[in-house]
């Protein structure tokens, strides 16, 4: 799907023939990219389709191979970052590369400062210019306040004014709204719509795909390093967006009838943590997956720790099978048999330098030891094993599991605490930053979980993953279970009015 239109203004981004080669590795291939001033462009693909490349090409981090890039009709040879910021291309990253120690005025002027090579930093002249960004963009944000205070919504909002301040005509947000609650979203794509009509273009790039078609005009889409669809965005739906992202198509299968016994798995009663959550009660059923969602700040995050003992909560008792788990004590958690992988997988979940096979057997050396030798061979077979089972995508088990797309990191987490058998599995945040075609297939190994009789928990703010996966979903506001909602009984946006209410 290619389109052009005859009176649409000059592109302000004409990237011609761009191909990216790393050896004898193609990461972009002939690939035509084009962004018009004030127009917003949703970047899509999976892991590994060449997005990145693309976008660090653009901002100079990279240069291509082959290819030609013209900004704002100036062709640009040798382009670096210095440059492409000159040019008034800037990138928001997801880390938004900023200083917690400096004010939200700092943060915003510094950047200016460096570029117009500037010996003194004027305080009282990086409060004005602080001031007439965040006005622009109708906020209002302390400007002496450090930015470590702030939550993440306004360190993105100082992000797209540091920009602006910089004279940015395209900004490029990479999955701008993963950390962000509903209404905080709302706020943001009201944002990207002030400065498309202030001139501004961007580039969107997100996983969350209904947030993608509603703020983009555009759509093209990579798969391989290759462009595979372009058009306007009102042409795309979810599933044809989908289908151009993977090659197939991706049904999302819903949760099949609670088909357990009804039995208690594990029982959690009036716990409580001052600041985080009060008086938290709920059973998981054998069999079942349950799901727990909120906004940010209702306390789920918290929940989920608390559950495994990373939090230890100040009253309350947990117990699985009957038994008491000892409150604080992770170690004692796993002991329970309860398992708990992490929404940030690269900090708290995996060791990113180490093999595949060690990331799955940390927790296996004793199971697997003989006459004080650790039997490797038995470990290799087991850790494959889960491998296979769980379709991980790797050229074998002693790869780097940072060489692993985020998808695939996310099942060698899953294989880790299923090799140790556990009855309860708490998954927070299972598929952040995972594409979509993963995305559906851990929603399909999920739901077998509870077919195979584990208890599990579903920690997320993805209404759709919620709805996808479980057979039920608590609410939580506040740090307190306000609502119960059975599978089947809600819509996404229903669920969504429910969260916000």
């Amino acid at each position: 799907m290619d389109v052009s239109d005859p009176g649409a203004p000059g592109p302000l981004v004409d990237m011609t023939g761009v191909t990216k080669r790393y050896g004898g590795v193609t990461a972009l291939e002939d690939v035509d990219f084009r962004v018009t001033p004030g127009e917003a462009v949703c970047l899509a693909g999976e892991n590994g389709s060449g997005k990145s490349t693309l976008i660090k090409i653009l901002s100079g981090v990279e240069r291509p191979t082959e290819g030609e890039i013209r900004i704002g009709g100036q062709m640009m040879t040798g382009l670096d970052p210095r440059r492409a910021a000159a040019a008034g291309v800037m990138v928001i990253f997801q880390d938004f590369s900023l200083f917690p120690n400096l004010t939200v005025a700092e943060n915003i002027a510094l950047a200016r400062d460096l570029t117009a090579h500037r010996r003194f930093f004027d305080r009282r002249a990086a409060r004005a210019t602080a001031r007439a960004v965040l006005d622009r963009i109708g906020v209002d944000i302390p400007l002496n306040a450090r930015l470590e205070s702030l939550p993440v919504a306004h360190k993105q909002l100082v992000a797209i004014c540091r920009a602006l301040a910089c004279d940015a005509r395209l900004i490029i947000m990479d999955e701008p709204t993963t950390a962000l609650t509903e209404r905080e979203v709302r706020r943001l794509l009201g944002i990207i719509r002030l400065l498309k009509d202030d001139g501004v273009a961007v580039v969107f790039v997100s996983h969350k795909l209904a947030e993608v078609l509603e703020v983009s005009e555009k759509v093209v889409v990579l798969r391989n390093g290759r462009k595979v669809a372009e058009g306007p965005a009102d042409r795309f739906d979810a599933a044809s967006l989908t289908r151009h992202m993977t090659g197939r198509d991706v049904p999302e299968a819903a949760p099949g009838p609670y088909r357990g016994d009804g039995e208690t798995l594990m029982a959690v009663d009036r716990l409580h943590k001052d600041g985080a959550f009060t008086d938290v009660s709920f059973a998981l059923r054998r069999g079942e997956v349950l799901g727990i969602t909120g906004l940010l700040g209702s306390g789920r995050t918290s929940l989920a720790k608390a559950l495994f003992g990373l939090v230890r909560p100040d009253a309350g008792t947990i117990t699985v099978d009957g038994r008491t788990v000892p409150l604080g004590d992770p170690i004692g958690a796993a002991e329970a048999r309860i398992g708990y992988v992490p929404e940030d997988r690269l900090t708290e979940g995996l060791f990113l330098a180490q093999s595949i096979l060690r990331n799955v057997a940390i927790g296996r050396l004793d199971v697997h030891e003989r006459r004080g030798f650790v039997d490797r061979r038995g470990l290799e077979n087991e850790a494959q094993d889960w491998l296979t089972k769980l379709k991980v995508k790797a050229s074998s088990i002693a790869a780097p599991v940072q060489s692993l797309s985020g998808g695939n990191q996310q099942r060698v987490v899953l294989a880790r605490w299923l090799a140790r058998a556990p009855q309860v599995l708490i998954l927070n945040g299972p598929s952040v930053g995972v594409d979509v075609g993963s995305k559906s297939e851990i929603h399909d190994i999920i739901r077998d979980l509870g077919t195979r009789g584990l208890g599990v928990i579903v920690i997320s703010d993805d209404l759709p993953e919620l709805i996808a996966t479980c057979h039920r979903i608590l609410v939580m506001k506040d740090g307190r279970m306000v609502d119960e909602i059975e599978a089947g009984t809600v819509t996404e946006d229903e669920l969504s009015h429910r969260l916000a209410s």
